[in-house]
């Protein structure tokens, strides 16, 4: 395509240079005319101004100028022409060079095919009878030709990828000179006509000249750009061609090395088979079995090879292609460059000339006006049109170049050209400043163009210049752009390539892998085939299967294994977590037990204060009895009644509450220790899992019995952990650093194997530079082949020389390439090691999301567990009181708004999730964050103590201020009607409201009171959530860490996936840790961050409480100067009250009611205002204490203090079901166990599996042995048959002669082959001698001459067909001998056996080398062909070469014979044009003289007709007026003279135009001509060019596309030889190592098995065991609680009919009340007694602060009596369970012998007891009994009352366990004390010493029952179901200090005496289930 388009530019360039040449010489025509007739004009007229001839001047250089430039433009067509036929050379010349290597290379594929088709045919030969094989051949070897006569007519373009750019862009360069040619035509016709209109402005054009020819020069240089980039474009593909042939030519020598190293190694058969002794015939019948089978899979992955060998291939050319693409663009940008100078040169010489220009151009503004509204229009028009073409051209390059690319479209290699990308980006940054520059310098010299243009209309021309530069600049530009962005493209291009070439480097590593494999496939056959010699094939096929299963199942267990160690690493990490929070909740177990005595000592208190409150209550009483018997006090006892009753309910109201909060916190705290109990068994869940997976790991390591006795030991640790915690946690620790030493030691082991996998890799680098090694050998011998090659070519070509330069550049860089694609290898590998490592990442990924399934499952079987215990609690509750009722609707109304509060902090939470997310991939400012919420946090603690402190003192101030007010209410009895005119009306509203309200307030601040213990607990979530975020951040870290250490390509992946795995798995261990159900997994996480908010919006309202502080402040104050005055006025009105009682006693009963009424408004209405006050100054307090302790944290808000209080509810709820769910884990595990236990049942069978296969293994190796020894024996027998064999032969005279030419001709390849019979070595030695001399002579004749080659190589074909033939007669008579044979030994059977078997071996030989002798005759024949196809090619080559030069020659000739035509043509034209131009002078001298002639005969008319006037008048006698006349006349013809003057020269100025029309109208007319003339052999040369490149194009095509199929079967056929030859020698190396290797695993695995069979069976018993004493235990416990709710339900029943009772008191009160008010209403007529009232005021005052300081001396009574209770406590706690335990573990003695020793070790190893102790109650067996009734009475002493020993009680010894342990019962559900009476007169006050007494004389049973029972709790057996791991629901220290009893029921009032519990029926209840339980 190339070489068309040079003919093309030649062709254009002769028709553009005879244009050029036919307009110098029309233009140098008319310059001489015209200078003759300016010349003539000023001769004649010398008085004319110097304007025209200047103008002339001035268009005469124009001319010249003009003339020059067409000259200019000639010789470069003229160079174009002669380049082009310097490229038509070359072209033809590669071209030839390709079609000579394509034939070569088809004729060697020939030759393969042709010996590949035979290698079928033998195969097909092996499996039927070989009789039709002589029809074969012909068909073979007449393929060949057919398919060369085929080539020259197949594909049209080969070369289209790479020449159809190169037509695009030379069509395009055609219409640009087209355009130029008719541009400079109507720049020619504008020139003209400015010359015609301003003839007399003509001293500016010198000027115009220079600017003219600047840009004729910038198109010169333009144009000859242009012509060397298609120089180049054409030397490129030249260098790409020779690339291409140096590819194949590298092909060629690999496959002769292939070659090569077939014959070395058949030749090293041949010997081997000529030296060895007959027994090596054996293993070459199995060598060429397994080579049979190896060829029947290289036919199939020939197939593969081929497609990969024609990728690479195309993937090499583009390469190529794109690299010398790459180089051009980079020269184009230096000449671009170069142009952008030259353009900046030569517009800094326009902005001088436009300076000089500008005085001329001031005087000549006007006239320039009205053209200058036209000529920007046009010039405007001119530019767009200019631009669209631009853009067109541009769209066309983008289409051209996306073409490109499509071919192109392969994976990017970023890292490689992203380098040349950016140097790219930086040139072309680099030209855009430089055209900024440019643009910025076209806009000046636009406004100064502008600005001459407004002066001047001579500088219109100028003007027009300047927009053509303008317009060239542009196009330069948009060139530039073109230009930078197709070498962007190239880039692009580049970059796909490279790309490519990786892509291909790869594809080619998977070609070997799979080499590899299919090698290791032929191994595994060829061990198949070893084995079948002569045994049955079944056999040894099913033991090869069973083999490959074994090692699969081995793949498996190590699958397993790598499982089982992920899932340590796991589990590790959540033991770590769960320890972590087991500590946490230890800390809030310590600080709940706090809170408990801290409440107990205000239950205390409380008691006290209620017992104050009955005593004077008793006292009332009194008092009321006196009343009724003294009538005159009776008003002031009655008002005393009153205050009692009230004082009874509003305390009553408190009690209920304190029980209730005093619940509350029983509740939380039992909460808390189940919450350890099930955090304790979770630990030994996680226990549990860590030994099994321990024992997995031992499995593999063989170190089971060292990690049994660390299990062992760890067993007995976990059960002295459950002793105490501090025991506990030490023993953790210790085991802890253990599995983390054993985890060190796995992990070195699995950095051992990474070592391994390293030295492999290291290895297979070694490898793949070796190999490299080979391709840089192989690249050196190509480039000797060039260097060859070049010396050939140098002789027709010298620019050659520059070409192979190029070329040797490049191979340097492909030899860089491939050392950069060795590279490339290397990174594979480690790359397929990070996919390995991805692989099980991945696996651990899908066990984390089935992990993440069954989790989510469990947590909605737990939410339903937690909706069904709901339920069971909501019917557990008894019908509440109707005061309960009111507190539980507001509860409700309290849990509706805080779900509520919930619904806004989920929406919050989700938001913070999203915010969250983005914090985990920040993991450094995480952890920032953090630290500073640790110290925020510890501000918090340190404010909530504060709180709490605050809380306190404000809880003791309320109680003074209640007492206060107390006795105020009772000194404002008295007061009457004058207080309702003195209280103020801010009171009126605080007046209707009820003391349900009041009652309702007080309930609201004893909640502000519980929220102190609660925000305590909330601070030990937070800390708990910090620590969980700690843990979680550690585990980020730890498994980024490892993540580094894989692979670094693989991290972006993984890590994606591993972060959001990890991102779920942190959710659900969150999700463990606070059991949050119902909210996602990150729940308590973002919590953190939501206090974080809250705690802002806290400071905000912190900011307003402190403003609202103040006010309160300012209206407190005022209100208590409103108190003093409403005192003041109530001690006046009781003063008046007692003068007027005094009055109105015997007749003002009336007065005396309203006065009654009265006074009990205004109590009410005093209890309404002392109840609003300390609310306020309790808030007013609680806002001062927070903004005291510092502005950082706000006080708490009641709604947060509830919200967090429901929060924690649900976390506890939350917390109990993921307890449930910790179970059902352990059941998981369990399962997990007996999986394990199948697991190594089939370990077992795979073992007896294997065992049966080493014996069949043995087996077949005796039976081996034998058939070697009877295949020796029969060697013996077959010399003896060789001899008879010999006989046959002799019969046989036909076949002797074939026989003979046939072993010859095996001679000749292989001399030593023939080693079974005698005759065929002698007849072929005479034959070796003649065909050994046969070669060297066909070898001198090849050298001499080519037809003695022809002849020589159809005597070749004749041999090898006679040579065919003697192979299929020699079969035959193989066939006939052995039938023979098999006739004559038809007597002797057992003989005729053996020597049948050894026939059948010796045909086997006979075949193989009949195929051997084929081969090698193959091989002939193909290197004969090989060279007569050379040959012949050459003899092609060099017709071509003879035809292409009398083709160049003809060109020539032609060219010279147009050059000739031109000359002759111009030098007619020119003598035409010079007689014509002289012609035409004669004709203007001829009419000049006429005209002058006419004029003189007109005036000699003029003259005689004056003189006959003169004459006349002479006659006539005027004188003078003759004179003026003939004055007149001498004027007029002088004026006559100078208009005739004028006219002449006017005519000649339009003759000379018409002149000028009618020469450049010829010139047009001869320029179509010559254009058609000049296209039409333009089309001509397209056509033969076109024609010519079609057939080199076709032929080449289908040369490769021959050579590139036979190429690949080829290499796919040699390469499978390689393998096959190799996997010949490492197969039986690789089967023995591997059967050894498998059966010491085998070993291994059996004995790991045995091992943990014996481990599960142990385990399985023990879990047996536990579930039966399980299950005793828990119905046990059942039935406790059922009689514990029974004597509950007793009790509550009882407490009901009290308050009912009560209840009618308080009605019987009210009534009372009611008859006071009316009295008190009779009496407000005695407002006079309010002076006597504030003296009774001051009085409760001092009592008051009298009261304060006892209370203060009872506050200290009380917290010592809390310290004594609290060392009573710790010292009790824990001991009775042991004692309990230790009893019952001891009563398990008599249970059966054989399972006696292994259950008491467990039971003694968790309940503490000592070796010592074990070992005496194993030698005290037989009298355990009474050991057991001794230690159970006696030591329980502590635990149980002292109960006296009954006469009957000596015979219990004797009797069973089952019936002791329910006495034991019994005698515990029998009151220890009597109840205590109901008697108000014995309950005493506090300080009198019956009170104490009593206190004193409580047993001391009951307390030690209390205590030990609730220390029962922490003690509790690891596997006890949750069920039974709760407390039971009866609190036995109810009647204690502590709390009410029953847990699920609502409270009971302290006020009632409570009862220790009774039993309902103790003869059915107890003891008969328990009975009933234990017989079971």
């Amino acid at each position: 395509m190339s070489s068309w388009l040079g003919g093309l530019g030649s062709g254009l360039g002769q028709s553009l240079g005879q244009v050029g040449g036919s307009l110098a010489s029309l233009t140098g025509q008319i310059s001489n005319f015209t200078k003759d007739m300016l010349m003539e004009g000023t001769e004649d007229v010398p008085d004319l101004p110097n304007s025209g001839r200047e103008e002339n001047e001035a268009t005469h250089s124009v001319l010249r100028s003009e003339n020059e430039r067409l000259k200019k433009l000639y010789t470069d067509l003229e160079e174009k022409h002669e380049a082009s036929e310097l490229q038509i050379k070359q072209q033809s010349s590669s071209y030839r060079s390709q079609l000579q290597q394509k034939e070569e290379e088809i004729n060697h594929l020939k030759a393969r095919q042709i010996a590949l088709q035979d290698e079928l045919l033998r195969l097909q030969s092996t499996t039927q009878p070989v009789h039709p094989e002589s029809g074969r051949v012909p068909a073979a070897t007449a393929s060949p030709p057919f398919s060369y006569s085929v080539s020259h007519h197949v594909s049209a373009f080969h070369e289209d990828d790479m020449d159809f750019g190169d037509v695009i862009s030379s069509q395009r360069e055609i219409n640009r000179l087209s355009n130029e040619v008719s541009r400079l035509e109507s720049e020619l016709g504008h020139w003209r006509h400015i010359a015609e209109v301003r003839g007399t402005q003509s001293s500016d054009q010198t000027e115009i000249c220079k600017l003219q020819n600047i840009i004729k020069e910038l198109k010169q240089n333009r144009s000859q750009e242009i012509d060397d980039h298609q120089h180049e474009m054409s030397v490129l593909q030249n260098a790409h061609q020779q690339k291409l042939t140096e590819i194949s030519r590298r092909h060629r020598e690999e496959l002769r090395d292939y070659e090569e190293r077939i014959e070395e190694l058949e030749n090293l058969l041949q010997q081997g088979g000529s030296g060895v002794t007959v027994t090596d015939h054996s293993k070459m019948y199995d060598m060429q079995n397994t080579i049979q089978i190896l060829q029947m899979e290289k036919v199939e992955s020939a197939k593969k090879i081929e497609e990969l060998e024609d990728k690479m291939k195309e993937i090499y050319k583009r390469l190529s292609s794109a690299e010398h693409d790459r180089a051009v663009w980079k020269r184009e940008q230096e000449q671009l460059e170069v142009e952008k100078r030259q353009m900046t040169e030569q517009c800094e010489r326009l902005k001088l000339e436009c300076s000089k220009l500008q005085p001329l151009a001031l005087g000549q503004r006007d006239v320039v006006t009205e053209e200058e509204r036209t000529l920007p229009q046009s010039s405007s028009v001119a530019e767009v049109l200019r631009l669209q073409q631009a853009l067109t051209d541009a769209e066309n390059e983008i289409m051209r170049l996306s073409s490109l690319n499509q071919d192109n479209s392969l994976a990017e290699d970023n890292q490689k050209l992203q380098m040349c990308v950016q140097i790219l980006e930086k040139e072309k940054s680099l030209l855009s400043q430089e055209k900024e520059e440019l643009q910025i310098s076209l806009s000046k010299l636009s406004n100064e163009y502008e600005v001459i243009k407004s002066t001047a209309t001579r500088d219109i021309d100028l003007l027009s210049q300047v927009r053509d530069l303008k317009l060239n600049l542009e196009v330069k530009e948009q060139e530039l752009n073109q230009s930078i962005h197709e070498n962007e493209i190239l880039t692009a291009e580049l970059e796909e390539l490279d790309k490519q070439n990786q892509e291909a480097t790869k594809h080619v590593i998977l070609i070997k892998d799979q080499l590899s494999k299919q090698q290791s496939e032929g191994d595994s056959t060829i061990k198949k085939l070893k084995e079948d010699l002569n045994d049955e094939k079944q056999r040894s096929h099913h033991l090869e299967d069973d083999k490959m299963n074994i090692i699969k199942e081995l793949d498996l267990q190590k699958e397993k294994l790598t499982h089982s160690e992920q899932a340590l690493s796991d589990l590790q990490l959540t033991k770590q977590k769960l320890e972590d929070k087991v500590e946490d909740l230890v800390d809030q177990l310590n600080k709940s037990e706090k809170n408990n005595f801290s409440i107990q000592k205000e239950n205390q208190e409380l008691r006290e204060h209620i017992r104050q409150n009955e005593e004077e209550l008793s006292t009332v009483r009194s008092e009321l009895i006196r009343s009724q018997t003294q009538d005159s006090n009776s008003q002031l006892k009655d008002d005393l009644l009153q205050e009692r009753e009230a004082e009874v309910r509003n305390l009553k109201q408190s009690l209920s509450e304190i029980e209730q909060l005093n619940e509350h916190l029983k509740q939380v705290a039992f909460d808390l220790r189940t919450e350890n109990e099930k955090l304790v068994v979770a630990c030994e869940d996680v226990r549990n899992q860590l030994e099994e997976s321990i024992a997995g790991n031992n499995q593999v390591s063989l170190e089971k019995t060292a990690m049994l006795e660390t299990l062992r030991w760890e067993k007995e640790q976990l059960e002295t952990e459950l002793c105490g915690a501090e025991k506990r946690l030490l023993e953790e620790a210790n085991k802890y650093k253990q599995t983390i030493e054993e985890l060190s030691s796995a992990r070195s082991l699995s950095t051992s194997a990474l070592q391994l996998e390293h030295e492999h890799l290291i290895q297979l680098s070694q490898e793949k530079d070796s190999e490299i090694s080979g391709l840089k050998k192989s690249i050196e011998q190509m480039a000797t082949d060039h260097q060859q090659m070049k010396e050939t070519l140098s002789s027709s070509l010298e620019e050659q020389k520059r070409l192979t330069q190029l070329i040797n550049e490049k191979e340097i860089c492909i030899v860089k390439l491939k050392e950069k694609s060795s590279e490339l290898q290397e990174e594979l590998d480690k790359c397929a090691e990070a996919l390995r490592k991805n692989e099980t990442l991945r696996q651990t990924i899908e066990e984390k999301d089935r992990s993440l399934g069954s989790m989510k499952e469990e947590n909605n079987h737990l939410q339903e567990e937690l909706e069904r215990l709901r339920e069971q609690q909501s019917r557990a509750v008894p019908v509440p009181e109707p005061r309960t009722l009111d507190s539980t609707t507001e509860l409700e109304s309290e849990l509706s708004r805080l779900h509520i509060i919930k619904d806004h902090l989920e929406e919050e939470i989700k938001h913070h999730q999203k915010m969250i997310e983005d914090q985990n991939q920040n993991k450094m400012q995480l952890l920032q964050s953090l630290q500073e919420q640790k110290k925020e946090m510890d501000e918090f603690r340190y404010q909530h103590e504060q709180m709490n402190i605050t809380h306190s003192q404000l809880f003791l101030e309320k109680d003074e201020e209640i007492k206060n007010l107390q006795k105020t209410i009772e000194q404002i009895k008295a007061q009457l009607h004058e207080e309702r005119r003195d209280i103020p009306t801010e009171n009126s509203d605080i007046f209707q409201e009820t003391k349900v309200q009041s009652l309702s307030i007080e309930n609201e601040s004893e909640k502000h009171d519980l929220s102190k213990a609660e925000t305590e607990r909330l601070v030990k979530g937070i800390k708990e959530r910090e620590l969980e975020i700690k843990l979680l951040n550690e585990k980020n870290i730890s498994l980024t860490k490892q993540i580094d250490q894989l692979s670094k390509d693989e991290v972006g992946k993984l890590t994606q996936i591993i972060q959001q795995k990890d991102l779920e798995i942190q959710a659900l261990h969150a999700r463990i840790s606070s059991a949050s159900c119902s909210q996602d997994v990150v729940y308590l996480q973002q919590q953190l961050h939501a206090y974080a908010m809250e705690r802002e919006k806290v400071m905000v309202v912190l900011s307003e409480k402190t403003r609202e502080n103040s006010q309160l402040k300012t209206e407190y104050h005022k209100m208590i100067d409103i108190i003093s005055a409403k005192e003041a006025a109530l001690i006046k009105l009781q003063d008046e009250n007692k003068k007027m009682s005094t009055r109105f006693e015997s007749s003002g009963q009336d007065m005396f009611k309203e006065t009654i009424q009265n006074l009990s408004r205004i109590i009410r209405e005093k209890d309404i205002e002392i109840d609003a006050l300390s609310q306020k100054c309790q808030t007013l307090l609680t806002v001062l204490q927070t903004s005291g302790t510092g502005s950082e944290v706000g006080g708490v808000n009641s709604n947060q203090f509830e919200e967090l209080l429901q929060e924690r509810d649900k976390l506890k709820q939350q917390v109990k079901k993921m307890e449930e769910w910790k179970q059902q884990v352990m059941t998981t595990v369990q399962n997990m166990q007996h999986e394990s236990a199948q697991l190594q049942e089939e370990l077992h069978q795979l073992q007896a599996q294997v065992l049966v296969d080493s014996d069949n293994n043995s087996k077949l190796q005796v039976d081996y042995t034998g058939l070697i020894q009877s295949y020796e024996q029969n060697e013996t027998k077959l010399k003896n048959f060789g001899q008879e064999l010999a006989q046959v032969q002799h019969s046989i005279g036909q076949l002797c002669n074939t026989k003979d030419l046939l072993l010859g001709k095996l001679d000749i390849m292989s001399p030593q082959l023939s080693c079974g019979s005698s005759l065929t070595t002698q007849s072929g030695e005479p034959l070796k001698t003649s065909q050994s001399t046969g070669p060297c002579e066909s070898s001198q004749l090849l050298q001499q001459e080519v037809d003695d080659l022809r002849r020589s190589l159809q005597e070749k074909d004749a041999m090898i067909k006679t040579l065919q033939e003697n192979n299929h007669r020699l079969s035959e008579s193989i066939a006939a001998s052995s039938e023979a044979g098999r006739r004559e030994h038809e007597q002797t059977d057992s003989e005729m056996k053996q020597l049948k078997e050894k026939q059948e071996a010796l045909q086997n030989l006979l075949k193989e080398k009949d195929l051997l002798i084929k081969a090698k005759s193959d091989q002939l024949h193909s290197s004969n062909e090989n060279f007569t196809n050379k040959v012949n090619e050459n003899e092609l080559l060099r017709q071509a070469v003879t035809n292409l030069k009398e083709r160049i020659l003809i060109l020539e000739m032609d060219i010279s014979k147009l050059k000739g035509e031109n000359e002759k043509i111009v030098e007619t034209s020119r003598g035409k044009e010079t007689e014509y131009q002289a012609l035409q002078e004669t004709n203007m001298k001829f009419s000049m003289m006429l005209r002058e002639k006419e004029f003189e005969c007109h005036s000699m008319r003029e003259k005689a007709l004056a003189f006959e006037q003169l004459l006349k008048e002479k006659e006539q006698g005027k004188a003078g007026e003759l004179n003026q006349l003939l004055n007149a006349v001498k004027s007029m013809q002088e004026k006559t003279v100078t208009f005739q003057q004028e006219r002449d020269q006017v005519m000649l100025a339009l003759k000379q135009k018409q002149m000028e029309n009618s020469t450049l109208q010829n010139e047009v007319q001869h320029l179509r001509d010559k254009e058609s003339r000049l296209n039409q052999e333009l089309q001509r040369l397209r056509d033969h060019l076109l024609e010519s490149e079609d057939s080199h194009t076709r032929e080449a095509l289908a040369a490769e596309d021959r050579e590139a199929k036979l190429r690949k079967k080829v290499t796919v056929l040699e390469e499978k030889l390689v393998s096959s030859s190799n996997a010949m020698e490492n197969a039986s190396h690789q089967a023995s190592v591997q059967v050894e290797s498998l059966q010491e695993q085998l070993n291994m695995v059996s004995k790991q098995r045995d091992e943990t069979a014996l481990q599960l069976s142990v385990s399985q018993e023990q879990v047996k065991q536990y579930a039966l004493s399980l299950a005793n235990l828990q119905m046990v416990l059942e039935h406790f609680q059922q009689e514990e709710k029974a004597m509950y339900s007793a009790e509550l029943e009882k407490q009901n009919q009290l308050l009912t009772e009560w209840k009618k008191k308080a009605e019987n009160l009210e009534g009372k009340v009611l008859s006071l008010q009316e009295r008190l209403d009779e009496a407000n007529a005695a407002l006079d007694s309010a002076s006597r009232l504030t003296e009774q005021l001051d009085l409760k005052e001092e009592q008051i602060e009298e009261l304060k300081k006892q209370n203060a001396l009872h506050e200290e009574m009380l917290d010592d009596a809390q310290k004594k209770l609290m060392n009573l406590v710790s010292s009790t706690e824990g001991k009775v369970d042991k004692v309990l335990m230790r009893n019952l573990f001891i009563g398990h003695f008599h249970i059966p012998k054989n399972q006696r020793h292994e259950v008491l070790r467990l039971m003694g190893s968790i309940l503490g007891v000592k070796r010592e102790e074990m070992d005496q109650l194993f030698a005290e067996d037989q009298g355990g009994v009474t050991r057991w009734m001794t230690g159970w009475l006696g030591g329980g002493s502590k635990s149980v009352p002292n109960t006296p020993l009954r006469p009957n009680q000596q015979s219990v010894f004797n009797s069973s366990f089952s019936e002791l342990f329910v006495k034991f019962l019994e005698t515990e559900s029998h009151p220890s004390a009597p109840p205590p009476k109901l008697s108000v007169h014995d309950l005493k006050p506090l300080d009198s010493p019956g009170r104490r007494k009593v206190d004193a004389s409580i047993p001391g049973s009951s307390k030690d029952t209390a205590e030990p029972r609730a220390g029962r709790r922490t003690d509790l057996s690891p596997f006890l179901a949750p069920r039974s791991a709760a407390v039971p629901l009866m609190n036995p220290a109810g009647h204690g200090p502590g709390g009410p009893g029953h847990l699920l029921l609502k409270p009971i009032s302290d006020v009632l005496p409570t009862f220790t519990p009774l039993p309902v029926s103790p003869d059915n209840s107890a003891g008969l289930v328990l009975k009933d339980l234990l017989k079971q």
